[in-house]
């Protein structure tokens, strides 16, 4: 068993919801980011989603296309993500998935890439441009190396896809909320409830939701009805707004915690 996986047994044991934070790896900085690795698992964060820097991010919003390129700018590569969680694994079991898109991947390539990533100790993968029937080579090779490939459903998901998704689901199963990219959302969509009753009647794997959540209630909401929550774009612009700041650890980590009250 996994950390994702002992992760989310732990929680349903106690009644809880996992909360999943997204921040994108080398904005500001690595070294801030390995700072905020570490206050983010002190606070309570379930899961945390390094956000891997590429050119051409086609599921973000402007606030995480804006940080990628950033951090793009600062030199920041996949290898240096991996050296900077193979460091953090020595004060934190958090479980780290991946938030990358495949042109990084290929290059590495897969199968030199899971086994770094499993050695690094990287926990599972999200690949939005990896859809199961293309990706079945690099799943099924990550699957033998204990690293999780999370896969996507969405608002226009038919059943027979939702199906698909629940076989070859490992970890967790990524609801997009919205159609369209990621980005905060004054309100969450109304056939969001719906939609995860639906999927839960098939899946075997946990149901987390993200793109559009916020604020706190809006967590709260997502957590009644979902075995998760993920939060990407609302950390992500804390961090922007406070960069520079001797105070963003600490400015970030009240953000987070009062989102996950």
């Amino acid at each position: 068993m996994n950390r994702i996986d002992k992760k989310f047994k732990d929680l349903k044991k106690t009644g809880k919801k996992a909360f999943i934070a997204f921040i994108t790896a080398g904005f500001p900085s690595l070294p801030v980011t390995e700072k905020l690795i570490y206050a983010l698992d002190k606070i309570g964060v379930d899961i945390l989603e390094l956000g891997v820097p590429f050119s051409d991010p086609m599921a973000d919003g402007p606030v995480i296309q804006a940080a990628s390129q950033e951090a793009l700018r600062k030199n920041t590569h996949l290898v240096d993500i991996l050296n900077l969680v193979k460091k953090a694994r020595k004060k934190t079991e958090m479980p780290i998935c991946l938030m990358t898109y495949y042109n990084p991947v290929f290059c590495f390539p897969d199968d030199k890439f899971i086994l770094e990533a499993k050695k690094s100790g990287v926990d599972g993968v999200i690949i939005p441009d990896l859809p199961p029937e293309e990706g079945k080579g690099f799943i099924a090779a990550a699957k033998g190396r204990g690293l999780d490939t999370i896969c996507f459903l969405s608002p226009t998901s038919s059943k027979k896809r939702i199906k698909l998704i629940s076989r070859v689901a490992q970890g967790f199963i990524y609801y997009v909320s919205l159609t369209g990219v990621t980005g905060a959302r004054s309100k969450l969509p109304e056939d969001i409830r719906k939609n995860v009753r639906l999927i839960k009647r098939y899946a075997r794997k946990p149901v987390c939701v993200g793109f559009g959540v916020s604020t706190p209630s809006q967590a709260r909401e997502i957590k009644k009805i979902a075995d998760g929550v993920i939060i990407g774009s609302a950390i992500v612009k804390k961090i922007k707004e406070n960069s520079g700041s001797p105070d963003l650890i600490k400015r970030v980590s009240n953000f987070v915690a009062k989102l996950n009250q």
